[in-house]
């Protein structure tokens, strides 16, 4: 099972961030494009802090187990193959008795620096982040720097740890049962919190 280093900052301004990126000579993979996933968590997979994805990423279609150990540079463990389509592999989890809680949306924007991928993400009801990963903590904490981030700000995990942040009277950790996460639908209550009793 490969081991992701990676990390994430939160609340980016993209247009000051793609100008670091160019002034320090990066490529431009793939412009900001629709992502389309589905989550599949049984009560198995989230007594292991795991699930099972199936994203379309706009030029390849990947299905994913993906564990976290514990929220750190190195905590995000994952299997990725690439199938041949969404659907169809959506369709044969279903059969197999897997099927998904939540249809999710998001955005991004992938940047390539010499050994490292930044990405540029945007998901319904957060602010924008960015995902810095790398072969190895010196290289990831290097570019964070170059880019100018500050370590201290840094946060580890999956997209619910950016909400977890940004939405801390929220259950977060709900987001994968809310069926429908798109950018057209209203914040639930689930996520911000508002409504519960203090």
């Amino acid at each position: 099972m490969k081991t992701e280093i990676e990390v994430k900052f939160l609340g980016v301004d993209f247009d000051k961030l793609r100008q670091s990126l160019a002034r320090q000579n990066a490529d431009l993979e793939q412009p900001m494009r629709l992502m389309r996933r589905v989550i599949i968590e049984t009560p198995e997979l989230a007594a292991q802090n795991s699930f099972i994805r199936v994203r379309d990423e706009g030029n390849k279609v990947t299905l994913t187990y993906k564990r976290f150990d514990e929220h750190s540079l190195t905590g995000a463990k994952e299997i990725e193959l690439t199938v041949n389509s969404f659907n169809d592999t959506i369709a044969l989890l279903e059969q197999v008795g897997l099927a998904h809680k939540s249809f999710q949306e998001s955005r991004r924007e992938t940047w390539r620096l010499d050994d490292v991928e930044i990405v540029l993400d945007e998901w319904p009801w957060l602010d924008p982040y960015v995902e810095i990963e790398g072969e190895s903590e010196a290289r990831v904490r290097e570019v964070a720097a170059l880019l100018g981030f500050n370590w201290e700000d840094a946060v580890f995990g999956s997209a619910t740890s950016a909400y977890q942040v940004q939405y801390p009277d929220g259950d977060a950790s709900q987001l994968v049962n809310i069926p429908l996460v798109a950018f057209d639908q209203p914040l639930p209550a689930i996520i911000s919190g508002e409504g519960k009793e203090q």
